[in-house]
């Protein structure tokens, strides 16, 4: 028998755990794992040497053979890929092809080697007696825990094809809007960084020889106080170039540190929701996803209480993720959805309203895909305004930037040419 450490994912949780175990081969190892409800990522020999105790300590489990948690998985397999092979498999598996024939056809037409071992691994997964959300478990960097359990849900109520349907659908709805709003975002960031290039660029080169020229030709006579402070700028740009650089690499480094814990991601995120027209776009647009999430796996047959759960971590704001989860905490505890979604202040009355309109009637998942149709219908829009709003005021500031200082040079020009005549 030869010793195995491995490290693996529970099927029933997606918690990740280590272990060892005894087998005559990795295989039988593997599938001994999947015998417990376990989906391997990892697996490698212990070497005996040094006692048990520290071959297991030295050992580094490689990835499993059937896993497909290699690093190059993880650069090569983004949400596009995951997206058209939903779609491809909702419309496979709706025609009546079998599960497993359908994914050995999508791997088999797959020119990605990294996403056809991923979907490869899916078929081979079923046909070892488990199912397509075990397989999906195995790739957590791929398929998150909303996907997982819109599939789980599937498979249990035997409506598998519908419910790839409805993700298929969802993942299209939710890469849309999000590039939208990330297309809106990027033009003025792309804008202001041509601006900022610019204005270093004349601070460094162009404005010092207008400054040598001042000094030779005016000999001291007082300059105007505009070009007296674009001259200090561009001394303070020329003296002080390490310690600007420094200090923007720093503050951005200590952004990102802040807002990777709780404390600073929460402060940022209520920021965002207070900016003028753009905390505006964002709420809808978290609003959208929560309700296209929430209202996706009611109708997949998600239990409430997990729906939520998954909900919550789609908002991708932690403000409305705290309300959702004081909603989750209080449904619980018998109560409805709408009474304490209305009571976080965080939400528009009209989501609450249409909530509570779709539990009394017995549609709440349907009134929800109402509420995300009319909140991305309404991001469109505003991404479209603010996208028309943003060149004029951003071409203002920059001809501003440059037109200020192009005043400041030819002030002292004007003197010259009148000292000459």
């Amino acid at each position: 028998m030869t010793a195995f450490a491995y490290t693996a994912i529970e099927a029933a949780t997606g918690r990740a755990t280590t272990g060892k175990l005894e087998c005559s081969s990795e295989e039988k190892a593997i599938a001994d794992l999947k015998a417990r409800g376990l989906c391997p990522t990892g697996m490698s020999e212990v070497k005996p040497s040094g006692g048990a105790a520290a071959g297991v300590a030295r050992a580094k489990p490689r990835p499993a053979k059937e896993s497909g948690q290699s690093w190059r998985f993880r650069k090569a397999v983004g949400k596009p890929e995951r997206m058209v092979f939903t779609r491809q498999l909702a419309a496979l598996v709706g025609a009546g092809m079998p599960l497993v024939h359908s994914l050995d056809l999508l791997a088999r037409q797959e020119r990605n080697p990294a996403w056809r071992e991923v979907i490869a691994s899916l078929a081979d997964a079923i046909r070892s007696g488990g199912t397509l959300a075990h397989g999906l478990l195995c790739h957590p960097k791929i398929f998150d825990r909303l996907y997982v359990g819109m599939v789980t849900a599937g498979e249990s109520s035997g409506k598998i094809e519908v419910v790839l349907e409805r993700l298929a659908h969802h993942l299209e709805k939710s890469g849309r809007i999000e590039s939208r709003v990330r297309s809106a975002m990027v033009y003025p960031l792309v804008i202001m960084a041509v601006a900022i290039a610019i204005v270093a660029a004349l601070m460094t080169f162009v404005v010092p020889r207008f400054e040598k020229i001042f000094l030779s030709v005016l000999k001291g006579a007082p300059l105007p106080a505009l070009t007296n402070g674009v001259l200090s700028a561009s001394r303070g740009v020329q003296h002080h170039w390490l310690l600007i650089l420094g200090t923007v690499v720093l503050a951005g480094t200590g952004g990102r540190w802040l807002g990777r814990c709780a404390p600073g991601a929460r402060m940022f995120d209520r920021v965002k929701l207070r900016l003028p027209v753009v905390g505006d776009l964002l709420l809808k647009t978290a609003v959208a996803r929560f309700s296209r999430t929430l209202g996706t796996m009611l109708m997949s047959g998600v239990p409430m209480l997990e729906a939520l759960q998954l909900a919550r971590e789609a908002c991708g704001n932690l403000i409305l993720a705290e309300t959702v989860e004081g909603v989750r905490r209080r449904v619980r505890e018998g109560e409805s959805v709408a009474q304490p979604l209305a009571a976080g202040g965080v939400f528009p009355v009209v989501v609450a309203g249409m909530v509570e309109v779709g539990e009394e009637t017995g549609t709440l998942p349907t009134m929800l895909g109402h509420v995300a149709d009319m909140y991305d219908e309404e991001v469109d829009q505003a991404v479209t305004s603010l996208t028309s709003l943003i060149e004029p005021v951003m071409i203002v500031f920059m001809a501003g930037i440059v037109g200020t200082i192009v005043i400041a040079l030819f002030l002292p020009i004007i003197r010259i040419i009148q000292l000459m005549t």
